[in-house]
């Protein structure tokens, strides 16, 4: 019955990040809080101009468009 048993147990599967163990937790000062909240805000504020960036050229050119159709 034992033999039985540990063959119906499935093995033990990989995590889905592809890691075995995780990153060992460590200790942030205040200061290195903030500094990597700075950062994170930082790279989101970049990505959010850039992503006007492309909404602007888009309606410029879907603008150009609908004078076309206008006029025609």
């Amino acid at each position: 019955m034992t033999a039985k048993k540990a063959a119906e147990q499935p093995e033990p599967q990989m995590p889905l990040g592809g890691m075995k163990e995780r990153k060992p937790w460590v200790k942030k000062s205040p200061v290195e809080v903030v500094l990597s909240q700075l950062d994170r805000l930082r790279e989101g504020v970049a990505k959010k101009e850039e992503d006007l960036k492309r909404d602007k050229r888009q309606l410029q050119k879907l603008e150009e468009v609908r004078k076309i159709l206008e006029s025609s």
